[in-house]
């Protein structure tokens, strides 16, 4: 029975266990329409926040996770399949099985904190959404941003979430210092796909809001097509530039659907189940863009795909982009403003 108010339709076993489980009605469940699953949020252990990597596929080498799992439900994330790490799935598990870094601003400070540390843009959020509904309890994602003000540190942020409003006091005093710049993942206007595909995230009209609250208040904010679902969204693109630009916004990205190790099968599930009458077509124009197959992962072409589809949707992107103002040019974020504060960073070794 399909969980109520989330995104994946069951539990499948991740890539690296060795037995395989699947529900299915023996007969003896109970008729009572669709399960409630809490949200399980447990605190993680980290020895580092600051991941690094050398993709040439994505525009930042650092990055600050502050969660793993994601409560939005989002089924088609490209981070889902990291839960099977932990032992656990990337379905259902993914989204009601969440872990936090309470140290995250302590092994942070200690890390900007080392003589031999060179400042380069954080971004933060490049796997999961730092504005999960618990980070108002939390606060993760909120000490990361006092840390990195403190050292004058630049960063970027992305999220679908109306609760970085929350973080307007930091994010207002460094965009306009040329130390922040965020960004806002809008995937529809239509509020009945956003609620099938990303249950648990803010509705479109809030992304928009938030779009206009972050630049109203001095942040260079960039909206997010992402992903771009061939036969499902993607008629929508125009649409949600133009209306992300009326906001406020001052550039724009995209990135076609993803579907690597165990997103796919429950993407496909999830297809099924909400979008039957365009599944087919969907998986279709999919593997178009993906020399035959469901996905694949070769550089320079994992984010947007290839073949006449991928470069149909690239020309729709620059020109919408140009025409709605989208195309400027944004300033480096400054990464000469970078400072210690005073006192003895080495104290927090001890803790």
């Amino acid at each position: 029975m399909p969980a109520r108010g989330r995104g994946a339709k069951s539990n499948r076993t991740g890539r690296f266990e060795s037995l395989a489980r699947e529900a299915f009605d023996d007969g003896w469940l109970d008729e009572q329409g669709p399960q409630q699953i809490d949200t399980i949020v447990a605190p993680m252990k980290s020895r580092t926040i600051i991941a690094k990597n050398n993709s040439p596929d994505v525009g930042f080498s650092r990055s600050i996770n502050p969660y793993r799992g994601c409560s939005h439900g989002c089924i088609y994330c490209y981070a889902r399949p990291a839960h099977a790490y932990l032992g656990l799935s990337p379905g259902l598990d993914f989204e009601t099985k969440i872990f936090f870094k309470p140290q995250a601003a302590r092994l942070l400070e200690a890390e900007l904190s080392r003589p031999s540390y060179r400042p380069d843009v954080i971004h933060i959020g490049g796997d999961t959404d730092p504005y999960q509904p618990d980070e108002k309890r939390l606060r993760v994602t909120r000490e990361v941003l006092e840390t990195l003000q403190r050292f004058n540190h630049p960063f970027s942020i992305i999220t679908k979430s109306a609760l970085i409003q929350r973080d307007l006091d930091i994010l207002a005093d460094m965009g306009g210092r040329r130390l922040a710049r965020a960004a806002v993942s809008v995937t529809t206007l239509d509020r009945r796909l956003a609620r099938s595909m990303e249950p648990r995230a803010a509705t479109p009209e809030r992304r928009l809001e938030t779009i206009r609250a972050l630049a109203e208040a001095g942040v260079p904010t960039i909206v997010m097509f992402a992903p771009v679902i061939p036969g499902l969204n993607d008629a929508e693109l125009e649409a949600v530039l133009e209306k992300a630009a009326a906001a406020g916004a001052v550039g724009a990205g995209y990135v076609t659907l993803r579907l690597p190790l165990e997103i796919k099968d429950i993407f496909e599930e999830w297809l099924q189940a909400d979008h039957a009458d365009r599944a087919r077509r969907v998986m279709s124009i999919v593997r178009q863009m993906r020399g035959g197959m469901a996905y694949r992962s070769d550089w320079g072409k994992r984010m947007t795909g290839e073949g006449p589809v991928a470069e149909i949707l690239k020309q729709r992107f620059q020109l919408a982009r140009r025409r709605y103002g989208l195309d400027r040019k944004l300033a480096s974020l400054d990464l000469c403003a970078f400072s210690k504060p005073a006192g003895d960073p080495a104290q927090l070794l001890l803790f």
